[in-house]
Order: structure tokens, then C-alpha cells, then sequence
């Protein structure tokens, strides 16, 4: 029981950091409270959306290929943090607004991409499902928040690095994953 809700509460962490960054880049200019629950919500529908269809996705894969689509799973967790933190660390400014329509949509979808690869892996990582999307979604939108509200304060440097660390945390999460499941089925 332990494991599982360390295993939860890592998987939300690991995902709530690219949703703090984006969130501090957000919050340097000011959002009055109403669009921090909006851009909250937003945020965290995306994550959990995306979860639900990976976790969809590695199903069908799963029942098609057995149990390597588990560490196809972990695989897609470590590529997705290199990629995070390769796109971090090239990024340019933003040159719309990400706190309302368009810019809301596409920072939405786009910091929920780690989610789909963590969908994939869900049912492999021997986590109930339903309490980690719930997990989740709660952590989305506290990271959200406290980025909104510390981004004038943390400023561009936090940003850079909680991609970074974000990315980190999913390559380590992919790692760990896969030798808990190796040293279990060995």
C-alpha cells in the first residue's frame, strides 16, 4: 500500500513540474484569481485527459503485446522527459497569451504530453487508477496556482529549471518503474 501511493504521488509530482513551469511563465505578468482556477482547471483537465488516453492506448497494447508493452511504457516516460528537457532548455519566450483562449488550449495540450506517456504505463505501474488521475488533477491544479502565484517572484530562472527538473523526475520515474517491474517478475 505504501509503494502504491509513493508510486502515485511521484507519478502526480512528476507531471505537476512542467505544469509549475509553465504556470511561473504565465503568473510574471499577473492573472487576476479567476483565471488562476481557470488556467487550474485547464491545466489539469489536460493532464488527466491525456492520462485516460494513454492509459487507453497501452490497454489495446497491452492485450496485443503482453507484458512488454509495460516496459514500452516505462521506455515512453524516459523519452518523454529527455524531450521535455531538451524543449526547455531551447525555448523561446512566448509570443501569445497563455493564460486565455488559443494560448490556453495549446499550453494545455502541450505540458500534457508527459501525460499521455504516463497513461500508456498506468496500468503497468501497480497504482489504482481512478485515485491517481484523481491525484493527478488536485496536484495540477495546486502547481498551477502556486506558479500563478509565485511567478512574478520566482521569475524566468525557476521557470528553466522546474522544466529541467520536471524532465529529471520522469526519467527517474521511467528507470525506477522499469526495474521494480524487472526485479518483481525476476
Amino acid at each position: 500500500m505504501l509503494l502504491s501511493a509513493v508510486r502515485v504521488f511521484a507519478i502526480a509530482v512528476s507531471l505537476a513540474l512542467d505544469v509549475f513551469a509553465v504556470s511561473i511563465g504565465v503568473g510574471i505578468r499577473g492573472i487576476p484569481p479567476g483565471g488562476k482556477l481557470r488556467i487550474g482547471l485547464a491545466f489539469a483537465g489536460a493532464e488527466v485527459a491525456m492520462n485516460v488516453v494513454g492509459a487507453g492506448i497501452g490497454a489495446l497494447i497491452g492485450n496485443a503485446i503482453g507484458e512488454v508493452a509495460a516496459y514500452l511504457g516505462f521506455a515512453a516516460l524516459v523519452g518523454i522527459g529527455v524531450f521535455i528537457i531538451i524543449e526547455t532548455l531551447r525555448e523561446t519566450k512566448q509570443h501569445f497569451d497563455l493564460s486565455r483562449g488559443r494560448g490556453l488550449v495549446l499550453a494545455s495540450l502541450s505540458i500534457s504530453l508527459d501525460s499521455l506517456g504516463v497513461g500508456f504505463s498506468i496500468y503497468y505501474l501497480g497504482v489504482p487508477v481512478v485515485l491517481t488521475l484523481a491525484v493527478v488533477a488536485c496536484v495540477s491544479i495546486a502547481a498551477t496556482m502556486l506558479g500563478l502565484t509565485f511567478g512574478r517572484s520566482l521569475g524566468e530562472r525557476a521557470e528553466e529549471r522546474a522544466g529541467v527538473f520536471g524532465g529529471i523526475a520522469l526519467i527517474a520515474a521511467g528507470l525506477l518503474f522499469a526495474a521494480l517491474k524487472y526485479y518483481k517478475l525476476g
